[in-house]
């Protein structure tokens, strides 16, 4: 029995650069954090039968990987050479479709199991860009290349993407007190819903291959944040990241319509009326988990404020682990 533990993720400046469609003719930049909210996959070699138990929200059993519906587990055996007599359990810290990258995640976690009870050694890169190739060459899913290496690599990481895909990883040069006071500082919030990102990434990439005006300003303009964002917290000046993710939102909104909405739009005003510098929904848009730069004596009036509109604070702390094997029987 193999059990591994993969973060989720939460994203400070670049997202959607990451996008192919993007990155293949502007090149990507992805400033992102792995937060210790995981994905726990379970694999197991049965013993008595040969047949194929993929288990999550629901149960899987069948003579044959490649009967299984969960294209995920089904992609991820099929690339490892596994056919039969396998088990797979996951579970995980949040649900699907909030945004913190969950898919990549379980990818990621499982390819990690799986090389582990076949005993190959496989690098962070080499496992992320397998996650990559299988979600997005195999599968097709319209998404990017962040959530599969911050899953893989953990920390406060930055990802430079060339034309050609190829991935440039490093950590950000950070003082230990302003990671702390990153942690105090930006709160995170679940709106109350889930959903597919699909949609709001063909979109995404549709309008930049296209060449669309606002899109391609957009995501220009947001990939220019990123750049500053990071500067901001290498200098440790955190309130200025306030202020650019506010930047950073205006321009999100601009991609698709799907991105907002009015709920989410008067969330966010009475999050700022209330003492939030900047924010943003997390992921593609459309719903899920917001995230807060707030300061000082203002964080409990927005805790308040948000606690009244229905919305659930997550508690986190960064992960610097990344993906990792917890236990080897």
């Amino acid at each position: 029995m193999i059990i591994t533990r993969t973060p989720f993720r939460i994203t400070f400046g670049g997202g959607g650069t990451d996008l192919p469609s993007f990155y293949k003719k502007y090149g990507g930049f992805i400033f992102s954090a792995a937060i210790d909210k995981y994905m726990f996959i379970n694999v197991n070699r049965p013993i008595v039968d040969d047949l194929v138990r993929v288990k999550y929200s629901i149960s899987e059993t069948t003579e044959s990987i490649h009967e299984i519906k969960h294209e995920l587990a089904r992609e991820c055996c099929k690339t490892m050479g596994i056919e039969k007599a396998i088990e797979i359990i996951s579970m995980a810290d949040i649900p699907a479709g909030t945004g913190l990258g969950s898919s990549s995640s379980y990818t990621v976690g499982l390819l990690n199991a799986l090389h582990t009870m076949k005993r190959n050694y496989i690098s962070l890169k080499e496992l992320a860009e397998e996650a990559c190739r299988i979600e997005i060459d195999i599968i097709g899913k319209p998404i990017g290349k962040q959530d599969q290496y911050i899953a893989a690599f953990g920390g406060l990481t930055v990802l430079e993407i060339d034309k050609n895909g190829e991935v440039e990883v490093r950590g950000a040069i950070m003082n230990p007190a302003v990671i702390e006071e990153l942690e105090n500082n930006i709160l995170i919030f679940y709106e109350g819903s889930s959903r597919s990102t699909v949609e709001i990434l063909e979109e995404q990439s549709k309008k930049v291959e296209k060449k669309e005006g606002d899109a391609i300003n957009s995501m220009l303009l947001i990939k220019d944040i990123g750049y500053k964002i990071l500067h901001a917290f290498e200098e440790g000046k955190l309130r200025e990241f306030g202020e650019l993710m506010h930047e950073h939102w205006l321009a999100k909104k601009k991609i698709s319509e799907k991105i907002t909405s009015p709920r989410i739009d008067s969330l966010y005003d009475i999050a700022r009326e209330n003492g939030a510098v900047g924010g943003k929904i997390m992921g593609a848009g459309g719903g899920g988990f917001f995230m807060f730069y707030c300061e000082n004596n203002d964080k409990c009036k927005l805790r308040k404020v948000m606690e009244e509109n229905g919305l659930r604070e997550l508690k986190y702390h960064f992960d610097f682990d990344g993906s990792k094997v917890l236990a080897n029987f």
